[in-house]
């Protein structure tokens, strides 16, 4: 009987940034922030450095690297700007995103396919830097295939598509969109990937997709803000925390029961 392995769980900061910067000044810290979530029990912290700053700065990403205990995961945009300055900082992890000025939010995976060649040199800069490469995708075999060929050991598959679909209560479409997760977990792992998801994830599609024992981390950040003004960080790190483990432990069941069958 095989374990399903260890689950991370990695804390977006982003939107404590941007609730800062509605009002300018220093507070609140998204430093202070990554801090918290980390004694509550977070295993990393991700921070998405956007072209236009509109929440996280240049000043938060080296004091992240510089103040928090647990991984920095920084997400950018493949530009020479962005590379410059993650070679400066330094991360354990850079997930290379899409990026549109205009997008409220990340609005779907990188195109890997279309970009390969653009992508490549920035994936073999960065791992020649000892930071390693994530590429933000769709669960799509194209795209996992082609990131597998560019060498990047970890995909973060973008999970907003089933999450949407499954607060808005259209049950046949996050259907759809959860077995292409599966199916495309299945193939990155049989790939020599490591899968990593996110993307409007909140305690519910939480415990679903953590009972697919191909993934190994859920980076999750809107939503955990949002509850973190109701509870505190602690005690939502703690519920989602909880929510994970609880899918985990399924996982764990299914393989037992595989085993004895």
């Amino acid at each position: 009987m095989s374990k399903a392995p260890p689950l991370r769980l990695g804390i977006n900061v982003d939107h404590v940034a941007t609730l800062r910067n509605a009002r300018g000044g220093a507070r609140p810290d998204p430093v202070r922030l990554a801090l918290a979530a980390i004694a509550a029990g977070a295993d990393g912290i991700t921070a998405h450095l956007r072209e236009d700053r509109r929440h996280i700065r240049d000043e938060d990403m080296a004091r992240l690297k510089a103040e928090i205990s647990k991984p920095l995961n920084f997400e950018m945009a493949a530009t020479d700007d962005m590379l410059r300055i993650s070679l400066a900082t330094k991360p354990h992890a850079v997930c290379l995103v899409p990026e549109r000025r205009q997008e409220l939010t990340t609005e779907g995976g990188l195109d890997v396919v279309g970009q390969h060649n653009a992508l490549a040199p920035y994936i073999a800069r960065l791992t020649d830097a000892g930071i390693r490469v994530s590429l933000f995708i769709a669960a799509d075999p194209r795209q996992i295939e082609m990131a597998a060929k560019l060498k990047a050991p970890v995909i973060e598959i973008h999970t907003g598509g089933w999450c949407d679909a499954v607060v808005d209560g259209h049950k046949d479409k996050a259907d759809a969109e959860w077995k292409r997760i599966v199916d495309g977990v299945r193939l990155a792992q049989a790939a020599g990937l490591e899968v990593h998801a996110g993307h409007g994830l909140d305690y519910d599609t939480a415990e679903t997709i953590s009972a697919l024992p191909e993934i190994r981390e859920l980076n999750i950040g809107y939503f955990m803000m949002g509850e973190a003004l109701f509870v505190g960080i602690a005690g939502t790190v703690r519920e989602m925390r909880a929510a994970m483990d609880r899918g985990r432990a399924k996982a764990q069941g299914a393989a037992q029961g595989a085993a004895g069958a």
